[in-house]
């Protein structure tokens, strides 16, 4: 586990089903390139009883035909074993193989790629029922672990089962991106120098995805990968987007539509305003759909501060889905050095506002600590009017609410005359909408800080970038 960054929660989850006195059924889910597969494999070590992956777009036979393979791999000593004819036959193979053995020790299988296995007409999902049911759940030695990238396939088959599955998981890790504070480990690993601004910088374009924070090279600034990866010909960030969608959802066009009608908005969009803009029909249908990419974590739902759930909104979160529709997509593959030249654009200032935003709405939990209120109750919302928008609202039950204001910039920020008129214009028509009796905080979360002058009594708290780089 040497090589494991973070992710102690869930190596926790996967190490203490060794030690249980009963035999578990371990779902792993989480957006592709999340890391999934890499973590069950470092913390088992690649010590299993049996590994399985699914093999993308093939039949049935071909699926079996692998699962044999992987059976005479993983039990050298029956080579005269045969392809089974269908699923309930591959795991009555394999549970008369692991009767056979008789050590007292956990029998971890592990099957990678989960929806890929279920091909049209396979059972397969009927076979895995009656393997956990019938045998394995009966028994105290076995750890079934299931993996899949496919949101919408794990959430409703397996998750969501009203079958024979229905709450037999007895874990589920739903596997987050990396944090700040993990992804500076990260590149610490690779030996990538970057201060905590470059290490933002690529935050703001890829998010904490330990597949795209792979491919950063040292030596190279955050602004020189980024174009290297997403900007010059061949760049493999080009053509990401399009696999991404495909290989998670079932009919992605769908999801990729609710995604488009969100990167046009930052502050959200309504339930009624996405079916306006996508021509998408009311009903279960887009209700899937949004829990989908929800759970997936490429949007969020939130409420304005003093509104019921009806009139929630959802929010593009994904930062490389949003810099995609922003820049990738559209950009000239003849124009290689287009992000370098771009540096000191208005297109520059206007995304990277926005992507700082969403950076620290991923990071409530370390601005809270940093305000010294872990422990005390909140409730996060936003909040806007027909002039007035606050991105971030920490309401306290010890009767203060933080309105947090989040600014990106190269240098400590200024608080100009007119942007401190703004601010107290924001405070009083908050206070004045909401009839709030609370205390209000104003709080600035900047890159390098506040800059001091005479409108910083204005502030109360002044937090900088460090302090989302806290483990949690």
């Amino acid at each position: 586990m040497e090589n494991l960054v973070g992710r102690l929660k869930e190596a926790k989850i996967l190490k203490d089903a060794v030690n249980s006195r009963k035999s578990e059924f371990i779902a792993v889910y989480g957006r592709r390139r999340v890391g999934k597969t890499f973590l069950i494999r470092e913390v088992f070590d690649n010590n299993f009883s049996l590994y399985l992956t699914g093999i993308a777009n093939v039949k049935t036979q071909q699926q079996l035909a692998q699962f044999y393979a992987r059976i005479t791999l993983h039990f050298p000593t029956q080579q005269a074993l045969i392809i089974p004819s269908d699923w309930f036959a591959a795991f009555n193979l394999l549970i008369r193989l692991l009767e056979e053995k008789k050590d007292d020790q956990k029998k971890i299988i592990f099957l990678d790629e989960l929806p890929w296995l279920d091909t049209h007409k396979s059972n397969f999902i009927a076979a895995l029922e009656h393997f956990w049911n019938s045998w394995a759940s009966a028994r105290k030695d076995i750890v079934l672990i299931v993996c899949g990238s496919a949101a919408s396939w794990m959430i409703n088959n397996l998750l969501r089962n009203r079958g024979g599955l229905h709450n037999r998981v007895t874990e589920r890790i739903k596997l987050e991106p990396f944090n700040l504070a993990e992804t500076k480990l990260f590149f610490k690993n690779k030996n990538i120098n970057f201060d905590l601004y470059q290490i933002v910088l690529c935050y703001m374009v890829f998010g904490g995805i330990p597949y795209y924070l792979e491919r950063i090279s040292p030596g190279l600034s955050a602004m020189q990968n980024i174009n290297k990866l997403c900007f010059e010909r061949n760049a493999p960030f080009r053509m990401e987007y399009e696999d991404l969608y495909a290989s998670l959802f079932k009919h992605a066009e769908k999801h990729q539509a609710i995604i488009a009608a969100l990167s046009t908005k930052n502050k959200g969009l309504t339930r009624n305003q996405l079916i306006q803009l996508t021509g998408l029909s009311n009903g279960g249908g887009l209700t899937r759909i949004l829990t989908e990419l929800e759970e997936s974590s490429f949007i969020r739902s939130y409420r304005n501060f003093g509104k019921n759930k009806k009139e929630q909104l959802f929010q593009l979160v994904d930062l490389y889905s949003l810099f995609y529709l922003n820049f990738i997509k559209g950009a000239s593959p003849d124009d290689e050095n287009f992000w370098i030249n771009a540096t000191e654009s208005p297109i520059f200032r206007s995304w990277s506002g926005y992507a700082f935003e969403m950076v620290c709405l991923h990071h409530v939990a370390q601005i809270k600590k940093a305000l010294g209120i872990s422990s005390v109750q909140t409730s996060v919302y936003s909040w806007q009017s027909k002039a007035t928008q606050i991105d971030l609202i920490i309401d306290r039950k010890d009767q203060v609410i933080n309105l947090c204001e989040m600014k990106f910039s190269l240098t400590p920020y200024s608080i100009t005359k007119k942007y401190a008129e703004s601010l107290r214009q924001k405070t009083d028509q908050f206070r004045q909408a909401t009839h709030t009796k609370k205390a209000i905080f104003l709080t600035m979360v900047t890159t390098y800080g506040v800059k001091e002058n005479k409108y910083n009594y204005l502030v109360q708290n002044d937090l900088k970038m460090e302090d989302l780089f806290v483990l949690i």
